[in-house]
């Protein structure tokens, strides 16, 4: 009679997806479904009615409502995933030379590599469709194209002390990326760093952020040191483990998109994003097992894959304000800024336009956030090496 083997957890070292191909591909394909799916959503939501706002809505307006219902639980998947990446990094080099210096500028260029040319855009949008005024700076804190909400949000500030930058409400996801990459580092140096004062501060600038800090982003905060946690952990089971893993997740996911709190971060939408991310975070962490990176399937899965995660940030921030101008162009233009779910051609017109952001978003990828590496390297390079070393090097060398 074969034996049974129940599944076991092991806690490792380091966390390196070089040695988990099928891990990587999972990751980078969840990044860019999720980036799309959020897309999708808003673009569902700004161009057509409301499902609730419906008398008698066709079963394939409620199935096209339902699929591109997803944006929140996209965002959760946003917040495991950075938790895994960002944080896995940091704990594998924390005590090398320089560790918090390397790590403050990958957050940084990380983030205003995109972040940056995205207000400038989202600014010239606003004056193309007469929703900013040209004219005097405006610093005023309530103006969504003023000076301070331009600069409050590449500081993360924007949804509690500033607005989202020209009404991009996507945007407020970046806030709390932005100060969990601030909180973890100072709660990874009072728990494994050295000397007791260091640890004492720490210790005191990560408890005076969360009394400072909206709750919700400190509440949060924990979804994502989970995701952080399970890059550690390895998951030894079989595929029929994996299998009810994976549809435990699709069916909590689904669940909760039709009962659940789903419009606004709440303790209630909490305690179902905690649910829905740890058979997630476990199917990740058994994907483990030997496979062949040079096999013809894998390598087109992965392409695509890594090709959608590559853009999948410049996708999230900029998709919305081209919503916007395709919604004013459609006014001026057709007479009409909205579609009609009873009229076929009219979600075609919906696929262009989705087609549409996701080649505009590549074109701008290509242009500023492909270059992240580039300009990462050279601040390293100008900031951190010795002075008497430091080479002449531009942003745009190709070395």
């Amino acid at each position: 009679m074969p034996s049974l083997s129940l599944p076991t957890i092991r806690c490792r070292a380091q966390s390196n997806l070089h040695d988990y191909p099928l891990q990587s591909l999972a990751l980078s394909l969840l990044r860019g479904v999720a980036a799309l799916e959020v897309a999708a959503g808003h673009l569902r939501s700004e161009i057509y009615p409301g499902l609730r706002s419906l008398q008698d809505p066709t079963f394939a307006y409620q199935v096209f409502a339902f699929v591109t219902g997803f944006a929140h639980q996209a965002v959760v998947v946003f917040f495991l995933i950075s938790g895994w990446l960002v944080g896995g990094s940091l704990m594998n080099r924390l005590h090398q030379p320089r560790a918090l210096a390397n790590y403050t500028i990958d957050r940084v260029t990380r983030l205003w590599t995109v972040l940056l040319p995205t207000l400038v855009l989202i600014l010239l949008i606003g004056l193309a469709i007469g929703v900013a005024q040209p004219g005097a700076i405006d610093l005023s804190p309530s103006n969504n194209y003023s000076a301070s909400s331009f600069v409050g949000n590449l500081l993360g500030l924007q949804t509690f002390l500033v607005p989202n930058f020209g009404g991009n409400y996507a945007l407020w996801s970046l806030t709390y990326e932005t100060w969990y990459y601030v909180q973890f580092p100072l709660l990874a140096l009072v728990l494994f760093g050295h000397g007791r004062l260091k640890r004492l501060a720490c210790a005191a600038a990560f408890v005076a952020l969360v009394i400072v800090l909206p709750k919700m982003i400190s509440m949060y905060f924990m979804l994502w040191l989970l995701g952080a946690a399970f890059s550690r952990i390895e998951l030894h089971c079989g595929n029929g483990l994996r299998v009810v893993l994976g549809l435990l997740t699709v069916g909590l996911f689904s669940y909760y998109r039709l009962t659940g709190s789903n419009n606004e971060l709440v303790p209630e939408s909490f305690v179902q994003d905690m649910i829905c991310s740890v058979p997630l975070l476990l199917l990740l962490s058994s994907l483990h097992q030997r496979v062949d990176p040079s096999a013809s399937r894998f390598l087109r899965i992965n392409h695509i894959a890594n090709f959608f995660s590559e853009f999948s940030f410049t996708l999230y921030v900029t998709h919305l304000p081209l919503i916007f101008l395709a919604i004013h162009i459609g006014g001026k233009t057709f007479g009409r800024e909205q579609l009609d779910p009873f009229v076929t051609l009219d979600y075609l017109w919906y696929g262009a336009l989705l087609l549409g952001l996701v080649g505009f978003a590549y074109v701008f990828y290509l242009a500023f956030e492909r270059n992240t590496f580039r300009i990462r390297r050279a601040m390293k390079d100008w900031l951190l090496a010795p002075r008497t070393n430091r080479p002449s090097v531009t942003v745009l060398s190709p070395d």
